[in-house]
């Protein structure tokens, strides 16, 4: 089985204004600096090239689209892929994808050493609202910019590793894993991009928020023998605050590694992947343990019913 040193390129705050080339520029940062504790393979934040531009309101489609990727690699991000393929890292980031058709997606690719993509994945579980919401601190308006991903919970074999993505809000439901570890993932990665304060409900802070996020993405990597890796962007953009807390999870749902700071940090972990088997040959040995007779309800029904 493989072993891989999996790094989270953790980032602090991109603001508004700042360009494509000079956030490229800090990924370039800790990808060197990844490179130099031996890194093999690097994880990046939801939407690393931007703002989280979702909690601006806009009504005009062309500002909206200012935001998006029309190409991936593209003129920004090429510096990216060459450096990560000179110093023979894989790499995985998010962006908001906009498709030739017009389609807009929240966006994270996968590559291999050699630098080229090997997987991609679209955002399924988008939270927040479409229209401007007063009564919330802040807005939160992903399903207003983007349509919910069309691609499903797919997996790749890459490096010799069963690897599988997901992106922020995905982390929170258990079915993400689940379909992942029906196809027997070794490695989940997702980025995210999460206020520190609930826009809903104001005794929902920084701790609450990072024990949950910290539960949902134990809870998943023991649940499907898997390891995961969470990283954030975090700290303060253009006066709205995200949390950090990334993390690195064995597939017995302990941290191995944990950001600090709410900045550009590198976290990293010696990952060997031998230690899916236990999980997966014992008591979450899915083929010898899950009873299907029993769960319709959940792809047949969205919403709660309740007995009569």
């Amino acid at each position: 089985m493989t072993k891989l040193v999996i790094g989270g390129a953790q980032m602090g705050p991109i603001q508004k204004a700042d360009s494509r080339e000079a956030v490229v520029a800090r990924m370039i940062a800790l990808l060197e600096e990844a490179a130099s504790k031996g890194v093999e393979m690097l994880v990046y934040p939801e939407l690393a090239l931007t703002t989280f531009f979702p909690r601006w309101y806009m009504e005009d489609q062309a500002e909206v689209d200012e935001w998006f990727e029309r190409e991936m690699p593209n003129g920004a991000t090429q510096p990216l892929f060459d450096r990560a393929r000179d110093l023979g890292i894989a790499i995985t980031f998010g962006y908001a994808e906009l498709t030739p058709e017009g389609r807009h997606f929240n966006t994270s690719i996968v590559t291999d050493r050699k630098g080229e993509i090997v997987g991609k994945y679209r955002k399924v579980h988008l939270p927040g609202h479409v229209e401007y919401d007063e009564e919330r601190t802040h807005q939160h308006l992903e399903k207003r910019y983007f349509e919910p991903g069309d691609l499903g919970f797919n997996v790749w074999r890459n490096e010799g590793v069963i690897m599988g993505m997901a992106i922020c809000n995905d982390r929170r439901w258990p079915e993400t894993y689940r379909v992942m570890g029906l196809q027997g993932v070794e490695l989940v990665t997702l980025g995210y991009n999460t206020p520190s304060v609930n826009g809903q409900s104001g005794e929902e802070g920084l701790e609450k928020r990072l024990f949950h996020s910290k539960l949902s993405m134990q809870a998943g990597a023991y649940q499907n023998a898997t390891f995961v890796v969470g990283v954030a962007k975090a700290g303060v953009e253009d006066g709205h605050p995200l949390m950090g807390g990334s993390i690195i999870v064995d597939p017995n749902g302990f941290i191995l590694a944990e950001a600090k700071t709410e900045d550009d940090e590198l976290i990293f972990a010696e990952c060997d992947f031998s230690q899916c088997a236990f999980g997966k040959s014992t008591i979450f040995d899915f083929a010898r343990h899950r009873r299907i007779e029993h769960y319709g309800r959940i792809t047949s029904q969205t919403g709660v019913i309740e007995p009569a």
